[in-house]
């Protein structure tokens, strides 16, 4: 087949498809037709509703996790960071003892050898200084009550020696100057008695002087300089305490965490990893390495459990603390009741998908083997009314703040403007227009979506047509 010919072939495919797409656009337009003639006929069976009363009931439905209420935090007790040796999988079931968490224990071994041999050099020291105290203090006692009383006793009795000496020398100058004048002795010899009298006198000034100096000086001196020495032995034997104390801390803060790296369960109970919970925080997995104080394990209460989940902005205004919430898990439903409402709300941003929603607790009864981290639905009753007149929600068309729906009549359809209150997204309250037995149209834009105003161009009406094709029926709190 030549070039000419598979361009010829080409050509004619073209035209049978736009032939083809010309037919079914004919197609289109025949049933449109047929729908603007048939909506100003009778609707067909199944099209329409008839209004009835009954009861309301106004819920906000929300996704949230199962969680638990109090959860005690495992954390790393271990200076620095870590490497993860060893750790137990989430949901494991563990008795109280049990080995959790293993830490690499190299470092904190050698910090233990490191700080032991200080904490040795520094209590040496301070035994040393310990001694220089007790002598220092029992120096200053030695020569308070010891040395010094002995030497003014010493003293004491020289002075008493030589006022003796003294009162000897005299009596013998008397004696001798009464036998010089006798003509017995010569002035030599008085003079010389004299002269021991002198000096027996100037020795009795040295002792007394001696004795003062001791008593006023010497004495206060001596002690003071021994008190000196005392407190300044106290001082270095302080701090050297001070410093065994440090380095002692330091040694058995290091033997401690020794300890750490090995972490047993605290109590019977399940275990899961803070990621499960849905905490921002990477998962602890062996070589991994984690700080101190980082939350490794959690150990949830089981016999407290709730849920939390995001209340959009919309809807948290209705939400209150005590209303009722139905909790749908994948294995049962439960009855809960709302317990918390934040607030505020956390910044909203790409990982909330730009919608701002407020953090809400629904409380759940004590149940046995409910699992943290388990999806649910919740729906919280957010009104009740009862005996109140309803409609369907697809059965009413909204338009410049006021709505209308399109009732079935002998006559034919016509449009009716109502007055709604709460609903439920499923159902309407009805409080004027309407009235119990009615028929009304279950898709009104399929039988009169023109009847607003016939001048309207297809154009205009088109989004009004594309919200009536597109609205859906499912559960939500909705204030009107």
């Amino acid at each position: 087949m030549n070039t000419d010919t598979q361009a010829s072939s080409k050509i004619v495919s073209v035209a049978k498809l736009a032939t083809g797409l010309m037919m079914l656009c004919g197609l289109c337009w025949a049933a449109v037709a047929i729908a603007g003639t048939f909506r100003k006929e009778e609707a067909p069976t199944g099209m329409t509703h008839r209004v009835t009363r009954g009861d309301l009931l106004v819920t906000v439905d929300e996704q949230g996790v199962l969680e638990s209420a109090e959860n005690l935090e495992i954390k790393s007790q271990v200076r620095g960071t870590n490497a993860v040796l060893w750790v137990v999988e989430s949901g494991t079931i563990v008795d109280e003892g049990d080995e959790l968490v293993r830490l690499d224990a190299l470092f904190i071994q050698e910090q233990v050898d490191e700080r032991t041999k200080y904490s040795n050099w520094s209590q040496s020291a301070a035994d040393g200084s310990a001694a220089r105290v007790a002598r220092s203090r029992i120096a200053v006692e030695e020569y308070d009550q010891g040395r010094y009383q002995s030497e003014v006793l010493t003293l004491e009795k020289d002075v008493t020696v030589a006022k003796s000496a003294l009162q000897n020398a005299k009596d013998r100058v008397r004696h001798i100057a009464v036998m010089a004048g006798s003509g017995y002795l010569s002035e030599l010899e008085v003079e010389e008695k004299r002269f021991a009298v002198r000096q027996a006198e100037l020795n009795l000034e040295l002792k007394k002087t001696q004795l003062k100096v001791l008593k006023n000086f010497t004495y206060k001196e001596q002690l003071q300089t021994l008190k000196g020495n005392l407190v300044s032995a106290e001082a270095t034997h302080k701090a050297n305490v001070e410093r065994a104390m440090a380095d002692a801390s330091r040694r058995d803060r290091a033997v401690d965490e020794l300890q750490y790296c090995t972490i047993k369960a605290p109590r019977s109970g399940l275990v899961i990893h803070p990621n499960a919970a849905q905490w921002e925080t990477a998962p602890i997995a062996e070589g991994t390495n984690v700080y101190k104080d980082q939350v490794l394990l959690l150990m949830p209460d089981l016999d407290q459990m709730q849920v939390k989940v995001g209340v959009h902005e919309a809807s948290v205004k209705r939400v209150k603390n005590d209303q009722r919430a139905k909790v749908t898990l994948p294995t049962r439903t439960l009855e809960g009741v709302v317990t918390d409402v934040a607030s505020i709300t956390k910044p909203a941003g790409w990982w909330t998908g730009n919608q701002v929603r407020y953090d809400t607790i629904v409380s759940l009864p004590g149940i046995p083997n409910l699992r943290p981290g388990t999806s649910a639905e919740v729906e919280i009753l957010v009104a009740a009314h009862e005996d109140v007149l309803l409609i369907p929600v697809a059965a009413i068309v909204e338009q410049n703040d006021e709505a209308f729906c399109w009732i079935q009549t002998p006559s034919g359809v016509h449009r009716q403007q109502i007055q709604i209150g709460d609903t439920n997204d499923i159902f309407t309250i009805v409080t004027d227009g309407i009235q119990k037995g009615d028929e009304v149209l279950l898709n009104p834009y399929a039988y009169e979506a023109p009847v607003v105003d016939e001048a309207e161009s297809l154009e205009d009406r088109a989004p009004q047509i594309e919200k009536a094709g597109g609205s859906k029926s499912g559960k939500g709190a909705k204030s009107l």
